[in-house]
């Protein structure tokens, strides 16, 4: 297994992990969820470089995917 391998697998558990808590739903729906999201496309695709964000980003874009319905770059 590659580092990006291992980092976006890693990433990938923690997203899984944020969602269950936050939206309290199963592992199953968590997967399915973060699974057929736009975040989680660009965080396999290794040029977008989003594997190399920490979990805690990633997930505040997959929270912005779900308010808006796609990815949104939102200024600070």
């Amino acid at each position: 297994m590659s580092k990006q391998e291992l980092l976006i697998e890693c990433t990938t558990g923690d997203l899984v992990g944020f969602i269950m808590e936050e939206e309290k739903v199963s592992m199953l729906d968590a997967m399915q969820r973060l699974y057929n999201s736009e975040v989680f496309l660009k965080l396999n695709d290794t040029t977008t470089g989003l594997y190399l964000e920490s979990p805690a980003y990633v997930y505040d874009i997959y929270k912005s995917e779900k308010a808006y319905g796609h990815i949104v770059q939102e200024e600070i």
